[in-house]
């Protein structure tokens, strides 16, 4: 069978899409992933030990031309789902470039790569191929806060306010354009807050979570009122799947949880849910340990995402509600510290490079 082509998949998401993949589907997967500091093989090793044949794991970056060509040449992928991102908001306010060099040439130079191969193609193949395109609900901007029933649609203007948002949105335009310009098949989606396991711990739900463990400062950005639409990562894959399967060329599909929560709430919920599965702890209860810091710039009140378009037309919907996803990821974190001493230790990259290949 025809593989699928990921990006990224070293990754948060990108990690949690192909564990699921292999869960439901059966064809093979090659992966590209250039291993930044967010990119962890510990998060692919059981399937690197697998050696089943059907994953394959190549150490590259998506700005480079002639291995996006090589992978095309060698592995004739079905379809690809491109993950690969600079995805944190502080670090694009202190190192902008690398959000542009990522996130705008190379998925510039992605488009090209596909869209070269995918003119090579006939018949069933050439009709069947496209190309999933995952993006933020961060480049629509904020919401009103005077109208809680406001919420991001697919035809919601963008309005980033930070450079990862804006390096985003500058990708989604380039994906669309190549659509209308070239008929290339892409799609593209746009998807609420994630969260569940294999989170880099620079993320709001892995940093609490540790730091309560720990018995370090829990910090929340300015009064902690900023509200975000909260997906679970389970969720998130199962939409790209549906997408990817029967989603439109030339659309965009918006993918939320429908779980609007306060930063706040989460920081509460999380803390509570430790205390009850660690109720040893030393510094509990650990909502004492919530420390109110100095607000980030450009710092975004609202998001909420309408995805009644993707449950109408696709028949996908949410099936992890808020308190069953908290748990499932606090649980996850704590049968897993061997993961997160390698991450935050910094051992992971001290070592992955000898394994990739």
């Amino acid at each position: 069978m025809q593989p699928i082509f990921v990006t990224g998949a070293a990754g948060f998401i990108g990690s949690n899409f192909v564990h699921d993949w292999f869960q439901v589907e059966k064809s093979p997967v090659v992966v590209l992933d250039s291993l930044t500091y967010a990119g962890n093989l510990d998060s692919l090793q059981d399937l690197i030990d697998a050696n089943d044949g059907r994953f394959t794991f190549i150490h590259g970056d998506i700005t480079d031309s002639s291995v996006l060509k090589k992978i095309y040449a060698e592995y004739r992928p079905r379809g690809v789902v491109h993950f690969a991102a600079e995805s944190h908001v502080d670090r694009s306010i202190d190192g902008p470039e690398e959000f542009v060099m990522t996130n705008v040439v190379g998925t510039f130079r992605m488009l090209e790569a596909a869209r070269g191969y995918w003119a090579s193609l006939a018949g069933d193949e050439k009709s069947a191929f496209r190309f999933l395109h995952v993006s933020t609900d961060e480049v629509y901007g904020s919401l009103p806060e005077d109208d809680p029933t406001a919420k991001f649609t697919e035809s919601t203007s963008y309005d980033p306010h930070s450079p990862y948002s804006a390096s985003k949105a500058s990708s989604d335009h380039f994906v669309r354009a190549y659509f209308d310009t070239y008929g290339l098949p892409t799609m593209v989606t746009n998807c609420s807050n994630n969260y569940g396991p294999y989170q880099f711990p620079e993320k709001l739900l892995p940093l609490m979570i540790l730091n309560c463990l720990e018995g370090k400062p829990l910090p929340v950005y300015g009064d902690g009122q900023n509200v975000r639409d909260w997906l679970y990562v389970g969720d998130h894959c199962s939409a790209l799947r549906t997408v990817l399967a029967k989603g439109k060329p030339g659309e965009t599909y918006n993918i939320g949880g429908n779980n609007e929560r306060k930063n706040i709430e989460i920081v509460r919920e999380i803390c509570r849910t430790v205390d009850r599965l660690r109720p040893a702890l030393p510094h509990a209860p650990c909502e004492s340990l919530i420390t109110y810091v100095t607000d980030r710039p450009g710092h975004d009140r609202r998001y909420a995402i309408d995805s009644s378009k993707i449950q109408r037309e696709l028949g996908w919907t949410p099936a992890v509600d808020f308190k069953t996803g908290i748990e499932k990821t606090v649980k996850w974190y704590l049968e897993n510290s061997d993961w997160c001493e390698n991450v935050t230790s910094g051992k992971y990259r001290r070592e992955r490079l000898g394994t990739a290949k």
